[in-house]
């Protein structure tokens, strides 16, 4: 994956050192401003460094221009990062005639390698070993000793490449990072969907359930008030009782219509004809076999009072948790003991746990889509649900429902 920092984007400005200032990337950062600072500096340091031309010279510019050159050459490093490009040609044609405008020079060569391609970097490395052939040309070393200026000029373009291959490791670098980050983004956006999505498929789940269930209470509804259209002469005791079924049931009907209102059903449901009751606490014996059947060892402890005392919503919830807690357990832990324990009492809520020991493929290491959905479906029907390690290594599922009196 190849990022270019020619045009920037939104992730330069935070993770590429000294980017900021570069075009559409905003104000620079105090890290850029000390960075430009130093090259400052340096660019200035190197003026001072710079004497009159030798006697030799074939030109001598006065020593106060050559001066002010240097110093409006060190102070114009400041605009670097936007014109990296335009800097480095107008420093090294001014450093032809001008030599303590080299310095400057350098560094420019070294900005543009970082912003710019390796290709455009190299074109003005080129340009700027011209610059310096022709410099030392025109102010030679030692014009006495031959020998020195073609030693000059290759210390010069060795510094000169040097630049360019440091600014390419940098540029490198900050492209390296960018990747990273944008995978790194990608990857956390990836996992964002990937929980909503568990949680759309979850609320999906429970208003299929919800909606199963409904339609199985109409149905008993529906049978019970046929019964009293076709013997109308039914003794009073007998229609008292088929009198109170209708209305427990409706009263139902109408709770599980309330749950269902606003949460939307999957295209994908059963046909009406397949519709069954859904599954809850009273079908954990079951559960439990089929767990065992598949060769997992299960500790269960169920409820000390009767299942059909829970509310028909909070015993479905119950038992998907404890379906899903299973499924996770065989899964990240296939081997190893698992404990279901049941707990609660009318107006104390339902508890339920889900505990086994640890293994190097715990739950928790993945995904977590069905964790997530598993808190969704929690958090619908009022309750709470945590997971995670103990200080005994094992893995532990906690949920809590609500339990009305």
């Amino acid at each position: 994956m190849s990022i270019e920092l020619d045009r920037p984007g939104p992730l330069v400005a935070l993770i590429s050192p000294g980017s900021r200032g570069a075009p559409g990337n905003g104000r620079r950062t105090p890290r850029d401003w000390l960075v430009d600072a130093t090259f400052v500096l340096i660019a200035a340091l190197g003026v001072l460094l710079t004497w009159n031309p030798p006697d030799g010279a074939r030109i001598h510019p006065p020593f106060a221009l050559n001066m002010a050159a240097g110093a409006v050459a060190a102070l114009s490093l400041l605009v670097r990062r936007k014109w990296p490009l335009a800097l480095t040609l107008i420093l090294t044609v001014v450093a032809v005639v001008l030599p303590a405008v080299g310095g400057a020079s350098t560094l420019a060569v070294f900005s543009l390698a970082v912003h710019r391609r390796p290709l455009i970097s190299g074109l003005g490395c080129a340009a700027a070993v011209l610059s310096a052939a022709v410099q030392l040309w025109l102010f030679p070393p030692a014009p006495t000793i031959p020998y020195i200026y073609w030693l000059v000029l290759g210390l010069a373009s060795l510094l000169y490449v040097a630049s360019v291959a440091w600014g390419i490791v940098v540029r490198t670098r900050r492209q390296l990072m960018l990747s990273l980050a944008e995978r790194a983004r990608r990857a956390e956006e990836d996992q964002e969907q990937r929980v909503e999505q568990g949680r759309r498929r979850e609320r999906e789940r429970i208003a299929r359930e919800m909606h199963d269930a409904l339609g199985h209470r109409l149905s008993l509804l529906s049978v019970h008030a046929g019964a009293l259209e076709f013997r109308p002469e039914m003794p009073p005791d007998e229609l008292a009782v088929a009198a109170g079924v209708i209305r427990s049931t409706a009263r139902e009907s109408l709770e599980d219509l309330r749950e269902i209102v606003g949460v939307l059903r999957s295209p994908d449901s059963a046909p009406p004809g397949d519709r069954q009751p859904q599954p809850g606490l009273g079908d954990l014996d079951a559960l439990m076999e089929e767990s065992r059947a598949a060769g997992m060892t299960v500790m269960f402890t169920p409820l000390a009072v009767a299942p059909d005392s829970i509310p028909a919503a909070t015993a479905r919830h119950g038992y998907r948790i404890i379906q899903e807690g299973l499924t996770n357990a065989r899964k990240h832990a296939a081997g190893q003991p698992v404990t279901v324990v049941l707990s609660g009492a009318p107006g104390n809520g339902l508890s339920i746990e889900v505990r086994n020991p640890m293994t190097g493929n715990a739950p928790g290491t993945g995904s977590q889509v069905g964790l997530v959905g598993l808190a969704e479906r929690a958090k619908l029907a009022g309750g709470t649900l945590s997971h995670g390690a103990t200080s005994t290594n094992c893995f532990r599922l906690q949920a809590w429902l609500p339990w009305p009196e």
